[in-house]
C-alpha cells in the first residue's frame, strides 16, 4: 500500500537498489496511477542522480548508474512489435528496464507491478514474478 507519491517514489527507490543487468520490470496501472513517480525512485536506487521524466512523447529514456535504467512507456506506441526497434534487448545486456503500460507486451518471465487506484493518494502496488534478489 502507498499513502502518497513520497511513499510510491520510496518503494521504488527500495527496489531500484536490487536491480541488475537483465531486469525487466512491466509497470500497469491506469493514467496518474504512480508508475512514473515508481521509475524516478527505481532510477534513483539504481544510482541515478538526476530528473526523471515521464518518457511518453519520447518512448524511451535512459538513466545512467550503477545500473543503467530504460524508462519505456508504451502508452504511444502503435503495435507491441515497434519496440524491437528500440534496442531494449541491447540495453538489457548492461542494464535494466522499467516499462509503463507494459501489460501491451506478452514478455513471459518478467516481472509485473501492478497500481491499483483506491482513493485519492491510496495505491495498492502488487509486484509478481520477481526474481529472488530483489528486495523492497
Amino acid at each position: 500500500m502507498s499513502h502518497g507519491e513520497a511513499e510510491t517514489e520510496a518503494a521504488g527507490e527500495r527496489l531500484g537498489t536490487s536491480v541488475q543487468a537483465g531486469d525487466v520490470l512491466l509497470l500497469n496501472g491506469e493514467l496518474g496511477a504512480g508508475k512514473t513517480t515508481f521509475v524516478r525512485g527505481l532510477a534513483r536506487g539504481a544510482g541515478f542522480v538526476g530528473d526523471v521524466l515521464s518518457p511518453t512523447f519520447q518512448l524511451l529514456r535512459l538513466y545512467p548508474g550503477r545500473v543503467p535504467l530504460a524508462h519505456v512507456d508504451l502508452y504511444r506506441l502503435a503495435h507491441p512489435s515497434d519496440i524491437a526497434d528500440l534496442g531494449l534487448e541491447e540495453m538489457l545486456e548492461v542494464g535494466a528496464a522499467a516499462i509503463e503500460w507494459g501489460d501491451r507486451l506478452s514478455w513471459p518471465g518478467v516481472a509485473r507491478l501492478k497500481f491499483e487506484v483506491l482513493g485519492r493518494s491510496l495505491r495498492r502496488l502488487t509486484l509478481t514474478g520477481a526474481p529472488e534478489h530483489w528486495s523492497w
